[in-house]
């Protein structure tokens, strides 16, 4: 049977109590969000014997999801990905923002969505049980403008996805591109190395040095980020294309062959040993594929050492640095309008 069972899970540094809410549909596939962060803690999948397995990074307490600041699991906002410069000119006002990676302002500054408590809201519904989580990000938070209104609804589905739904409005012109950043290991142990990956691109956005966008949409032909042909991450990981020197592995946005806004594939993995298959979705333009490269003696779930490439990630969303290439989709966002990003990991064996 569906179910959903909520439990404390600690209090941040100011003393605000954080939940824990555990979804299960009826084929015994479950995941934990906690509300701080509105962080994926847990998430099952089965392999080809039926086994379900958690294949998520994480941590087993709070206080080290508020020690280390690795986004395991986390609701990424008000800007997903990197701004250039930690700044962007909206209707001829410069807007200065936190320089937290760099020179540049990464996944919304140094208090992002992360790091705040979501309220909560657990609900049955037909598809599932699911979760709804909202939050008020006032005006002049981390340096961008506007009151944004955020609402992320979680569902667990019987077809074992898990859906998400984010959704904002604002009172005043902004930016917004909110995203979700899961580290995945579909073997549940190891490294991905061996996980076979195909995204579906025929570009990707170069990045420079300090791995915000160039600009250029480049095409994926003849470069080791073509994976319009399933590929094993590690096949080409350590190439000696200057793009991976940058991230020390992949940490890129790929351009999604898709229609504008409507939801679309936008990667699968396999992985042999398990035969665990996941595919996502979104209907956003891009995906940021990262490779976990620093993680470099962290210790996760169970006091495991997680290390480099012990996993990866695919965030949906909009390109980094949009705000500041005019040639790129637009993700301003004005009163009146709602923005909204669907994100689908679908889970199945083979």
């Amino acid at each position: 049977m569906s179910s959903i069972i909520n439990a404390p899970f600690g209090k941040t540094r100011e003393g605000e109590p954080v939940e824990i809410y555990t979804l299960r549909n009826n084929k015994g596939m479950e995941t934990s969000i906690m509300t701080y962060g509105g962080a994926l803690v847990s998430l099952t999948a089965p392999d080809r014997h039926g086994k379900y397995e958690d294949v998520v990074l994480g941590h087993d307490s709070l206080d080290d999801y508020l020690k280390f600041s690795h986004y395991f699991g986390a609701l990424i906002g008000r800007y997903a990905n990197r701004i250039g410069g930690a700044q962007f000119t909206l209707e001829g006002k410069t807007y200065k923002l936190a320089k937290n990676n760099g020179p540049h302002c990464l996944h919304g500054g140094f208090k992002g969505f992360d790091k705040v408590v979501w309220k909560a809201k657990a609900t049955e519904t037909a598809e599932g049980p699911a979760l709804e989580l909202v939050y008020l990000s006032k005006d002049g938070e981390e340096g961008f403008p506007g009151n944004l209104f955020v609402e992320a609804a979680y569902t667990l589905t019987d077809d074992n996805e898990l859906q998400l739904v984010f959704t904002a409005t604002t009172d005043a012109p902004t930016i917004c591109n909110l995203t979700h950043h899961p580290y995945f290991n579909l073997a549940g142990k190891g490294n991905v190395l061996d996980h076979e990956v195909h995204i579906n691109a025929n570009h990707f956005t170069p990045a420079d040095s300090t791995l915000v966008s160039t600009g250029e949409l480049k095409p994926v032909d003849g470069t080791p980020f073509d994976f319009r042909k399933s590929a094993k991450i590690g096949a080409r990981i350590d190439h000696s294309d200057m793009q991976l020197k940058f991230g020390k592995g992949y940490d890129h946005n790929w351009v999604i062959d898709k229609p504008p806004r409507e939801l679309g594939l936008v990667a699968r993995v396999y992985e042999p040993t398990t035969g665990r298959i996941m595919e996502v979705l979104s209907t956003k333009p891009g995906a940021q594929f990262y490779t976990g490269n620093h993680l470099n003696g962290l210790t996760g779930k169970g006091g495991r050492v997680y290390q480099s490439r012990d996993a990866f990630c695919i965030e949906p969303g909009h390109y980094l640095d949009a705000p500041n290439k005019p040639h790129f989709p637009t993700t301003v966002l004005r009163p009146g309008q709602t923005y909204r990003n669907t994100i689908i990991y679908r889970f199945s064996a083979e």
